[in-house]
């Protein structure tokens, strides 16, 4: 039987409290990583989810960083290390919210935001954590970019700019790190059901008629994608963008 078996292995996740983040915390550590849960505002939802993972008997701690400085990302990168140890595996799925305009409405301020938690996030993540990855001949990067950056409906710009520039970056880190055993891949997740929608259920009937599947994708289809791309089953697997969204987008050739 192929299992996928993560023991051993230190991960960190950006936004890990949020509602892809804290789902792909805890089923990094079921396949047995140690997890740092990163957290910007919740803290307290940040430690509920490392004192999740801790009763599984794994480690995990919780920390705090804004990711789009590179001072405060190597001072998380310093208490990951201390506390735990040199992550393997780097999951980015913070991100910044924000209101859905027009390019004409849209402030301009939108568009630096964005740039900053897709684009910069991943730079500032790759610049704190892929060193340790290069000197031990393997690493994990993984990055959450989204069905958007392809549909690029309308009031989608800020947004879909910017992770379509993160998805550029990631590329060209993929070439730049394989040589050394490092894969980089992205998982695009689709309008997925999380413990938000379940607790407040959305009225979805129009996206879910344009969904070759016929329904909504769940955050743990998202996690384990990216366990997935985490394990040794993807290790001759990089530079993907990877919809997980029932189809509804479709990258071809």
């Amino acid at each position: 039987m192929v299992q996928i078996d993560l023991s051993g292995k230190t991960a960190v996740v950006t936004g890990g409290s949020g509602e892809l983040g804290r789902v792909i915390a805890r089923t990094l550590a079921q396949a047995g990583a140690d997890v740092a849960v990163h957290y910007f505002g919740n803290p307290k939802k940040a430690e509920k989810v490392a004192e999740e993972i801790r009763k599984m008997g794994r480690k995990a701690i919780s920390v705090y960083a804004d990711v789009t400085e590179l001072d405060s990302v190597m001072k998380m990168k310093a208490q990951i290390e201390a506390e735990l140890a040199p992550p393997e595996i780097v999951v980015d799925a913070a991100v910044i919210q924000y209101e859905w305009l027009t390019v004409l409405e849209q402030p301009i301020e939108d568009y630096e935001s964005q740039f900053k938690s897709c684009v910069l996030h991943n730079v500032n993540m790759a610049k704190a954590f892929i060193p340790h990855m290069i000197e031990k001949q393997y690493g994990r990067f993984i990055g959450i970019n989204t069905e958007c950056s392809m549909q690029m409906f309308p009031r989608y710009s800020a947004y879909a700019s910017a992770k379509r520039g993160m998805d550029g970056v990631l590329r060209v880190l993929a070439k730049e790190v394989g040589k050394y055993q490092i894969t980089v891949n992205q998982v695009a997740p689709g309008w997925m059901i999380s413990d938000k929608f379940r607790e407040h259920p959305a009225d979805d009937a129009d996206y879910i008629s344009r969904v070759p599947m016929a329904r909504r994708g769940e955050d743990q289809d998202i996690a384990n994608a990216v366990l997935f791309l985490a394990s040794d089953l993807a290790g001759f697997i990089t530079g993907v963008y990877l919809p997980v969204c029932g189809g509804n987008e479709m990258p071809c050739i």
